[in-house]
């Protein structure tokens, strides 16, 4: 048993969480072996000689909690499940409080050899519950799922500028590499008279229905939060100047059409 300090519960409130991104709920949300929604039904304090490692200005809490609902678990959860927190103090240094009946969205790993113990995978795991952000975790997940998810990103291939027969006309192709080997590509195609137009595509073959993605979608997640802001120089090695160029060129479009992969956690 712990040796540590009861925070009376009817006195108790969560503390603040910053305002996450898409990007930032993705990252927690496929990271976590357990997303489960919790009620709080006691929180204790640890003392200091208990809470070993705790950082600068925070406070360790051991927490037991009712498992309302599992948003993604393979094993299950017992009904009552138990974690440490590590939680800012405020402005005047105090420990903050957490609430009985709080209600939260843990993302977790299960503790070996105790079911009923979780690991949050983060000091920023612990998410005030909002019916949103479980349709949003769910969302993410469920897509996650699918057998046509786009796949991990883990770099870029080789690409190629071909020019077009008219003054302006050109295309380029840049080959993504990805961790399962499926095939990604993106495409950049530029007319005369036109701004130019890019598309991403998830198989050998581009057809006219390949698009840009959707913002805040997980294949939008997988460009924008994975491509270098430059190409690697083995991308367009052995190729002329004039189309290397163009090339760079080219990607620049798909990043400015991508959008900056925001991310508020540790910010």
């Amino acid at each position: 048993m712990f040796a540590a300090l009861s925070v009376p519960a009817e006195s108790q409130t969560p503390a603040a969480v910053p305002q996450f991104t898409y990007a930032d709920l993705v990252d927690l949300a496929l990271a976590a072996p357990v997303v489960a929604h919790v009620e709080v039904r006691d929180a204790v304090r640890l003392r200091a000689e208990r809470a070993v490692g705790v950082e600068p200005g925070k406070t360790r809490f051991y927490v037991e909690a009712d498992v309302l609902s599992l948003i993604r678990g393979a094993r299950g959860l017992p009904a009552r499940i138990s974690y440490l927190v590590d939680l800012p103090n405020d402005w005047r240094g105090r420990p903050p409080k957490l609430r009985k009946e709080t209600q939260f969205i843990l993302l977790a790993t299960p503790v070996a050899g105790r079911p009923a113990e979780l690991q949050l995978i983060g000091p920023d795991a612990q998410l005030p519950y909002s019916p949103e952000l479980a349709d949003r975790m769910r969302q993410v997940l469920r897509q996650a799922a699918q057998p046509d998810a786009p796949p991990k990103i883990t770099g870029i291939g080789r690409a190629f500028h071909v020019p077009g027969t008219l003054p302006g006309e050109s295309e380029t192709q840049i080959f993504l590499e990805t961790a399962d080997g499926r095939p990604v590509s993106l495409t950049v195609l530029r007319r005369p008279g036109q701004a130019p137009r890019w598309a991403v595509a998830l198989s050998e073959i581009v057809d006219n229905a390949a698009r840009p993605p959707e913002p805040d979608t997980l294949l939008w997640y997988a460009l924008a939060c994975s491509l270098p802001q430059t190409l690697p120089p083995d991308s367009i090695a052995g190729t002329e100047t004039s189309q290397a160029a163009a090339i760079r060129a080219d990607y620049q479009v798909v990043l400015k059409g991508l959008g900056a992969c925001v991310r508020n956690r540790g910010v």
